[in-house]
């Protein structure tokens, strides 16, 4: 994605601007050390760029931006739930408007923070008070942290994950390692499985692994690349690729988009609402994912 080609729409320093991209107003980094874009539709990171490297992050060539759509690739924020264990599908942070807290910036990067709270819409979904802040470090790495805190009166249960898309050559040419080899399959009812500590595609994957690693690697070898994923505050790391049916059944996914992508994400998982994690008034928790080309 080339940023500097996106309309202007307001300055609001050296290295930040607020720009356009279809509908949807987008938080823009421009840095020496990298660029990267944050739309305020959903909290999503859309784009980050260490300078001379490849993107590393995935959006979809047939993402839409209407401001109302969730967005295909990118970090989408899943929250208050990840996955179907409630409607909608990953939660309504992802479809809901951001708005801009503060930018920071210095000669080594530049911190976006984004925040979300709730209202009328998100009470009529999740009967419950929060605050969420986003916050995006921009520098030769990308760390994403979400902070997530209770305001309300009682205790609430919640799920999530920043579920990022990697951007690679060939998912061909691809292996993952440090997931661990312990997964929950997605693609078997559930089923535990035990796999091998070389991750290889040939076909869909959909796992949630128990157990991995503090660093992930995808060794993205068309690119001659290997992107690390250091992830805090979870307690699984999700891996997915749709393969080619998957792709060709997604309305805003390219059908040959799953050959350039493959997600790890920085999850709290639950099979349900009730097995989430628990915040009681007043507390606060951290999911983080930490993301650097090597």
């Amino acid at each position: 994605m080339d940023l500097s080609v996106l309309p202007t729409l307001t300055v609001l320093s050296d290295y930040v601007t607020i720009a356009q991209l279809g509908d949807n107003k987008m938080v823009r980094v421009l840095h020496p050390k990298a660029s990267a874009a944050i739309s305020l539709h959903g909290g999503h990171v859309v784009s980050f760029k260490p300078e001379g490297q490849e993107d590393l992050i995935w959006m979809s060539k047939d993402a839409v931006y209407d401001n109302k759509a969730a967005l295909r690739g990118g970090i989408p924020v899943c929250w208050p739930w990840f996955g179907r264990i409630a409607a909608p599908a990953h939660g309504f942070a992802r479809n809901s408007t951001w708005e801009l807290i503060e930018h920071r910036e210095s000669d080594n990067g530049v911190l976006v923070s984004i925040g979300l709270t709730d209202n009328e819409s998100s009470r009529e979904i999740w009967p419950h008070k929060f605050q969420l802040v986003l916050n995006v470090e921009v520098s030769e790495t990308l760390k994403v942290t979400l902070d997530i805190t209770n305001t309300d009166s009682t205790p609430w249960r919640f799920s999530g994950a920043l579920h990022t898309y990697l951007n690679l050559g060939d998912i061909h040419q691809m292996e993952v390692t440090g997931m661990g080899t312990t997964y929950v399959d997605s693609l078997l009812d559930s089923k535990l499985c035990e796999g091998q500590e070389v991750l290889t595609l040939t076909d869909t994957v959909d796992r949630v692994y128990t157990a991995p690693d503090s660093e992930i690697v995808l060794h993205d070898n068309a690119w001659n690349r290997k992107l690390s994923v250091k992830n805090e505050g979870a307690n699984s790391a999700v891996l997915w690729n749709p393969w080619k049916s998957g792709a060709e059944s997604m309305g805003d996914m390219n059908n040959d988009g799953y050959l350039s992508m493959f997600c790890i994400e920085s999850t709290l998982h639950a099979n349900s609402l009730d097995e989430g994690k628990e915040l009681a008034p007043g507390e606060s928790h951290q999911l983080i994912t930490h993301i650097a080309a090597k």
